[in-house]
């Protein structure tokens, strides 16, 4: 089971938004956090349940919220509940959502924190695992270009 120390069944968790949760909350200690954006549920429910089991999901739209809001709410949950695990699941091709890996990564930085983070990507209906390098070259097209004129 990944839930936190503190936290209640898997099956008993109600998904929670981001921004409204308190960085405190008893379930985010220690505890294993499923960050998504928000129409992942709809659009991939069978995806969004096979994550979401025994994590504490929490989502936010990055349509809605600019992400230097959510980098800083991610930076002070690492800071005060130190959770184990950290999933960020978005859909693939989203200028917005694409962001949610960024600022994953950035509040895991800026905090200084050691937590295991994992990227997934919903396209087309499958689940993709992302790797930190591609989330990394991502955020610089020059990369992105050098990567692939050498494929050409």
């Amino acid at each position: 089971m990944l839930l936190g120390k503190n936290s209640i069944h898997w099956y008993e968790v109600i998904e929670m938004e981001l921004l409204a949760t308190n960085v405190k909350n008893r379930q985010l200690i220690e505890a294993a956090l499923l960050i998504y954006g928000t129409c992942v549920k709809n659009e991939t429910p069978k995806i969004f349940n096979a994550l979401a089991k025994g994590r504490i999901p929490l989502h936010v739209c990055l349509e809605k919220i600019h992400m230097n809001i959510v980098g800083f709410k991610l930076a002070t949950i690492l800071q005060t509940s130190k959770p184990k695990e950290i999933v960020v699941l978005t859909l693939d091709g989203s200028p917005h959502c694409i962001q949610l890996h960024f600022t994953a990564e950035q509040a895991k930085r800026v905090s200084k924190s050691n937590v295991n983070i994992k990227h997934y990507v919903v396209e087309k209906g499958k689940l993709i695992e992302i790797s930190l390098d591609i989330v990394e070259i991502a955020r610089h097209l020059s990369k992105v270009r050098e990567a692939y004129c050498q494929k050409q």
